[in-house]
């Protein structure tokens, strides 16, 4: 049987969830997708919820709601997936990157002063920076937080990986050190509504901006409405906003998953602390967790040391062909064809780029039974013992 790097953990309270809303009057637009948006909100502390599609349109719509534009400039990690970058590239800003610690994987704290007071001489400050909680774990968002207030800078909290997740004793999410995170519920990461995502802040202009902007820019409120007093079927559009909405049926598996968040998270994290024992000794240099941090542990990545016996590809092919499903997270962004094209080039990031050439990502997830993780370290062993 084929053991994927992650799935979805699907039971029947959430099925019974799903077709309780085919059986109801409303297939979007109901009272689920708001349910949903509190329950989230309430569990990570914020105090607003926005639900959408996707991550991708969660960060498009953050970015928006920050006036993210032509002229403007916006940072991320090139150690994620593109809809990190092309979120601000959809507003026609200009995307850069801020390069990784090595030892976490996150956006680098230091990189990001020093790219911040080269910035500032050179009068190409980002307005939005967009750090990315690679595989689960928080970037040090305080003093990230604090290095983008000195330059003026907003802040989006890419936390696609990290539902579940905690930063100095507080859910991740909350946006204590952030003006607004995203979350993604795509079926391998911890919680899935199929595809979805949500974008939380404390805000509400920036809440209220962002749930115009995922429905067309369209509003019946009264107390918003220019014209008032034509009955009750008159709407205004009165921006241009995008067809972002979530569906009832998405939401409610959302509500339903969220019940088993605690339970999950921490099955992740004993298949991780098992990862590091029968791991240890093995020629990989094994994922860390920094101080004050708990992972949600979207994804657990190792990387071949130099003198593995074998290559990465070597050993992807291996296991692969053992139908265990490895996966590689991530290709740098920069070194994608689209972002060659905009001046980008290998070497310009050289710790995410060494990352990249030995990280293989092992097979994660709330499902995964202790006797697939005893044949999926089993092989590791044969391979590399």
């Amino acid at each position: 049987m084929f053991i994927p790097y992650g799935r979805q953990t699907i039971n029947d309270a959430d099925i019974e969830a799903v077709v309780s809303v085919l059986k109801s009057d409303f297939l979007t637009q109901g009272t689920a997708v708001p349910a949903f948006e509190r329950a989230l909100a309430q569990a990570v502390g914020a105090r607003h919820g926005v639900a959408v599609q996707n991550s991708t349109c969660a960060l498009h719509i953050a970015c928006m709601a920050l006036d993210v534009g032509p002229g403007d400039r916006v940072w991320t990690s090139p150690n994620s997936f593109v809809a990190s970058a092309n979120c601000a590239r959809y507003c026609g800003a200009e995307v850069d990157f801020v390069d990784i610690d090595p030892e976490t994987f996150n956006m680098s704290a230091k990189a990001l002063a020093e790219k911040f007071a080269a910035a500032r001489k050179d009068g190409r400050l980002p307005k939005a920076i967009i750090p990315v909680h690679f595989a689960g774990q928080s970037c040090d968002m305080a003093e990230i937080r604090a290095i983008a207030q000195e330059y003026g800078a907003r802040v989006i909290e890419d936390a696609s990986h990290a539902v579940g997740a905690s930063y100095r004793n507080a859910q991740v999410g909350g946006c204590e050190h952030a003006d607004i995170a995203v979350f993604s519920f795509h079926p391998v990461k911890i919680i899935t509504t199929g595809e979805g995502g949500m974008a939380l802040t404390n805000d509400p202009a920036l809440a209220a901006r962002m749930a115009d902007l995922r429905s067309h820019g369209i509003t019946r409120d009264p107390a918003r409405l220019s014209h008032a007093g034509e009955g009750a079927w008159y709407y205004e559009q009165q921006s241009l906003g995008f067809n972002h909405r979530m569906t009832e049926m998405q939401a409610a598996l959302g509500l339903s998953q969220l019940g088993h968040l605690g339970d999950w998270i921490a099955r992740r994290n004993d298949i991780a602390r098992r990862y590091d024992s029968a791991l240890v000794g093995l020629p990989l240099l094994l994922p860390k967790v920094a101080p004050a941090r708990i992972s949600a542990w979207h994804l657990y990545v190792v990387r071949l040391a130099e003198d593995a016996p074998l290559t990465r590809r070597e050993f992807f092919d291996a296991m692969r062909a053992r139908d265990i499903g490895v996966n590689v997270h991530y290709i740098p962004i920069h070194w994608q064809p689209d972002f060659r094209r905009l001046g980008f080039a290998p070497g310009q990031f050289p710790a995410a780029e060494r990352y990249y050439e030995r990280c293989v990502s092992l097979p994660i997830y709330a499902g995964l039974s202790d006797s697939q993780f005893d044949i999926v370290a089993a092989t590791i062993r044969e391979l590399l013992g």
